[in-house]
């Protein structure tokens, strides 16, 4: 997402159980990034550091070096804001930071220290959370807070379905007991990147490399041509009719099971005739940013919707009724017509300044945290 100040980086923490595939899921994320850069921190809390190990035998060039001179490193959660500071600098050239939390930890500290980031260029990019299909009845019996943590999640994947005596009574399942997260089913952790992140393209890199693009000319650059990805659904919305406010946050706070993302600029209309809106969702986590028109520019909401399993056409039905069949004129734009956006932008004293970060209250609200539509 761009903002005024810059681009923002959306941090992304990969939770799941011992051996549900949370590594595998990342070094698939390396390979495949589409020309974007990846900084990868291992968080094992003091454990040896395999999973870390694993990762960096794979990172290659595809993130930063930090301190030690170690490509990847493992991190004690005290020591986050630390290494995310450093991922940060424009210098590293990073498009997005995955944090592979560790396979005892507890996801919603590390969402709560990603939403107290004081940086200005860290963006909450979302909790996805990992289950072993095969192992998934007995990963429940012998930790039982998996279910919680499946409440925190902003996505689920349900991984080794290939492997599952039953995978379609696993993701049912899986679905009953998350709240609005996306469920998706993947093999061998291959989810398509764009669940999380946009992808640049590889020709816009001038002068780094990414581990995908010393893959893709590789010997094994076709491994998995043709292997089941856990695809995702889109939805591409345009509208030079400005959109009513309270409509919007309406749509907002209903959004269906399974809208993952939501990103692009909202023009409010005579509510801002100053400002577009650029928009950063990622499950129930919201933000609003204002920003001045480009000088010219065609004044359009342009946004991007993606998910699974979504009703596109319900969607857009829905976008378009927000956009108030045209009416939409000075004379209906009250001030308190803005006063639902205004909740997800930061004070105008932080102008350029981290975003406020709200301390969540109980565990399932740690995600809602920051402002998410719906709270």
């Amino acid at each position: 997402m761009e903002r005024s100040n810059g681009r923002q980086i959306p941090v992304v923490v990969l939770a799941g159980f011992l051996g549900s595939g949370k590594t595998t899921l990342l070094n698939h994320l390396l390979h495949h990034s589409g020309g974007s850069r990846i900084g990868a921190v291992v968080n094992d809390f003091g454990a040896i550091e395999i999973d870390a190990m694993a990762v960096a035998g794979a990172v290659g060039d595809s993130t930063v070096s930090l301190g030690n001179g170690c490509l990847c490193c493992a991190v004690d959660g005290s020591e986050l804001d630390v290494y995310l500071e450093r991922l940060a600098r424009p210098s590293a050239g990073i498009d997005v930071i995955v944090i592979e939390a560790s396979g005892l930890a507890e996801p919603q500290e590390l969402v709560r220290m990603v939403l107290a980031s004081e940086h200005p260029r860290i963006v909450y990019g979302g909790l996805v959370e990992v289950v072993d299909a095969a192992e998934f009845e007995e990963t429940r019996a012998r930790h039982p807070g998996i279910d919680r943590h499946l409440r925190l999640a902003d996505l689920v994947v349900v991984n080794k379905v290939d492997r599952a005596a039953d995978p379609e009574g696993v993701l049912g399942l899986v679905r009953s007991l998350v709240e609005r997260a996306a469920v998706v089913p993947a093999t061998h952790g291959r989810v398509d990147p764009e669940f999380l992140f946009d992808r640049r393209p590889a020709e816009e890199r001038v002068g780094q490399l990414s581990f995908d693009d010393l893959h893709r000319h590789g010997p094994d650059a076709d491994e998995h041509a043709g292997h089941l990805h856990a695809r995702y659904d889109s939805l591409s919305f345009a509208s030079s009719t400005p959109l009513d406010p309270r409509r919007l946050i309406r749509f907002l706070d209903s959004r269906p099971e399974g809208l993952y993302r939501i990103k692009g600029y909202v023009d409010f209309g005579p509510y801002d005739t100053v400002n577009r809106y650029a928009v950063h969702a990622v499950g129930r986590f919201l933000r609003f940013y204002p920003e001045p028109w480009p000088a010219g520019a065609e004044r359009l909401t342009q946004l991007v919707l993606i998910g699974t399993g979504l009703d596109a056409a319900a969607l857009r039905k829905e976008l378009e009724e927000a956009c108030g069949s045209g009416t939409l004129d000075a004379a209906h734009a009250d001030e308190q017509g803005m006063w639902g956006v205004l909740r997800y932008v930061p004070e105008p004293e932080e102008a350029g300044e981290p975003e406020e970060a709200v301390e969540p209250g109980e565990p399932e609200e740690a995600v809602d945290s920051g402002g998410p539509a719906g709270s």
